[in-house]
């Protein structure tokens, strides 16, 4: 009798305890339901790279997230209207950072937090092309940690380039931050999600993106097994 109560028990999922596990899950080492699989993915269940469902779920994703992804990318791309090559991968970058911060489940930073930090370092760094020295600051502490983020990893790149690259650095990134300043600043018009509008859509945008980057590998390595139709 305790034999078929274990087999019992180990048959329903232990996280909610009501229906039959199915799916064996590689980040919590056992098996649990179809229902809980899908609705705890990468909320409750902090899911491994070789789960297969979630794979799937990411190629095939459902008919409002694909929607919700083309839009994010839409607004993103149409905010980096204009730039060149160059103040493209710095906005991009940039827009790595806001997304970082946005995920800090300590912090709950706005739409006006971003637009404020870049307003501020935009406007520092075409007051230093002018030959002035003088530091614009944002008023919200969000927005000054914004700032300093974005200047250390802006430092960065400037301390392995010459000085004269290093000023044309400072005028890219000022563009690029007045794009971004632009694009948190006119979310809402558009697509009004609350304060954090441009900063929901930046971060799907972000993690879409890295996501992508983390299959990339895994498929590549899956076609190379797969048999040549053509012999070379």
């Amino acid at each position: 009798m305790l034999t078929e109560y274990a087999k019992l028990a180990r048959m329903v999922c232990p996280l909610c305890r009501q229906r039959p596990a199915r799916r064996l899950c590689p980040a919590l080492g056992r098996e649990i339901c179809p229902h809980c699989c899908g609705t705890g993915r990468q909320v409750d269940i902090h899911c491994t790279p070789d789960c297969r469902y979630l794979a799937a779920a990411e190629a095939h994703p459902p008919v409002a997230t694909r929607r919700r992804q083309e839009r994010d990318a839409g607004f993103v791309l149409a905010m980096g209207e204009g730039l060149t090559e160059l103040q493209g991968d710095i906005l991009m970058a940039l827009l790595g950072l806001v997304a970082d911060v946005q995920g800090d489940p300590l912090l709950k930073p706005t739409d006006e937090d971003v637009a404020e930090a870049a307003a501020a370092l935009a406007a520092t760094y075409e007051t230093a092309d002018k030959g002035l020295i003088y530091e614009h600051r944002p008023s919200s502490l969000l927005a000054q940690r914004l700032v300093t983020d974005i200047r250390t990893f802006l430092a960065g790149l400037a301390a392995e380039a010459d000085a004269a690259a290093a000023r044309r650095l400072e005028r890219d990134s000022a563009v690029a931050l007045r794009h971004l300043e632009a694009g948190a600043r006119g979310a809402r018009k558009v697509f009004d999600d609350g304060p954090a509008t441009a900063l929901g859509m930046i971060g799907g945008f972000v993690a879409a993106g890295r996501r992508q980057r983390r299959r990339e590998p895994a498929v590549a390595a899956a076609e190379s097994d797969k048999p040549l139709l053509v012999k070379p």
